[in-house]
């Protein structure tokens, strides 16, 4: 072999000891790669195995700070037991404040009180998008709403020097979907405060104590949000005329109540929140709800008349492509009966029908259409199946 030949031999070895050099550096990178992942996943099953062997806490309430200790109330059971107040905790913890305990009661933790679950039940805006030019057919209830609510967050001065206190709550009641869950927005938005809506039956919980604690929490997170409106949605749920029925249920439901009632007598001075409720079933609620100093204002919201269902029409539809002979004043007539919800469907329905047809306008057949779909869908006495 020539000197020439061997030097290739050589250069050959050289290149193929260079590709196996760089497969087996591929190969090692691989293997560190895989050697941390296994060593995450490692002291992961490591966490998991130490949580799975520490025992579960239970959230209390600390009742009552004392020489002796504190009392410490689960919450669940309502059980109430004198325990220890751990050193760490110190001068920090009063009482009202949750915390976490072991199965011997002693206190493991103090918790934040956005820690409770239940606050997940509450509906916070705080800036709603709704305004009164989203609502139509409604004058006379937005003026009695703005006096109510709105007059006294923007202009309390004025009420100082009249010498009166402003009304302390409103009550909202009528037929469903006539807008009452939208005044209460539009006054939050033009206010400017914190809209905090719950449904009356959130209220009603399976544990004694359950549904007035969360009735406080309620009024303490409007408290921390203040200026804030507090809006209680189907109120009849736990404000229903009380009976004499002795089930566990029932003595829950007027528990909730109560604390309901005493928060809204406020033994303290509530500073910067309205509470406005609504209701579908005003002939349900329970005088002590209906007093005056409890709910000062009683609104009657309608199903809209020919004129509140031209207005409504036009709102929902002024986003709409619409063709020029559509007589909205013809479909207000029509459609008599109708609520402010079922009038927004009907245009959802309307235009739906257009884009089965493949048109961006919406023509008086599509309303008619639409129309016959909602009427099949809730039938009403007395309104006409076609327009003309």
């Amino acid at each position: 072999m020539s000197p020439s030949e061997r030097l290739a031999a050589l250069r050959d070895h050289y290149e193929r000891l260079l590709e196996v050099n760089r497969t087996l550096e591929d190969q090692l990178d691989a293997a560190r790669e895989r050697r941390h992942s296994l060593t995450g996943e490692v002291d992961r099953l490591e966490r998991e195995n130490e949580t799975l062997k520490t025992s579960s806490l239970y959230v209390a309430t600390a009742e009552e700070i004392t020489d002796d200790g504190v009392v410490v109330k689960q919450h669940g059971n309502n059980q109430e037991v004198l325990t220890e107040l751990p050193p760490q905790f110190g001068d920090g913890l009063e009482a009202g404040d949750r915390v976490a305990i072991n199965d011997s009661f002693s206190i493991q933790d103090r918790l934040d009180a956005e820690t409770d679950a239940r606050a997940q039940a509450m509906e916070v805006d705080e800036s709603p998008e709704v305004t009164y030019d989203d609502i139509g057919g409604l004058e006379e209830q937005i003026r009695e709403v703005r006096e109510a609510v709105e007059e006294p967050l923007v202009n309390a001065d004025q009420f100082a020097e009249v010498g009166i206190d402003p009304p302390s709550g409103v009550l909202l009641h009528g037929p469903p979907g006539t807008g009452k869950t939208m005044l209460a927005r539009a006054v939050a938005n033009q206010t400017d405060a914190t809209f905090i809506k719950m449904a009356g039956s959130e209220l009603v919980r399976k544990f004694i104590g359950e549904g007035a604690r969360l009735v406080r929490d309620l009024f303490e997170l409007a408290s921390e949000r203040e200026p804030a409106i507090i809006f209680i949605d189907e109120i009849d749920s736990i404000a229903a005329k009380r009976t004499e029925s002795k089930t566990s249920g029932d003595a829950e439901v007027q528990r909730t109540m109560m604390q309901l009632l005493s928060e809204m007598d406020g033994f303290e001075e509530r500073g910067e929140i309205r509470i406005i409720a609504a209701t579908n079933r005003f002939d349900m609620l329970d005088r002590a709800i209906l007093r005056p100093g409890r709910f000062d204002r009683l609104i009657e919201v309608p199903e809209p008349d020919a004129e509140g269902r031209e207005r409504i029409l036009e709102i929902h539809t002024r986003d709409m492509n619409l063709a020029d002979d559509l007589d909205f004043a013809t479909l207000a007539e029509t459609t008599a009966g109708f609520s402010g919800a079922e009038l927004a469907s009907l245009a959802t329905e309307a235009g739906m029908f257009a884009i089965r047809d493949g048109r961006t306008e919406v023509r008086l057949e599509d309303f008619e259409e639409a129309f016959e779909k909602v009427e099949d869908g809730d039938p009403k006495d007395g309104v006409p199946v076609a327009f003309y």
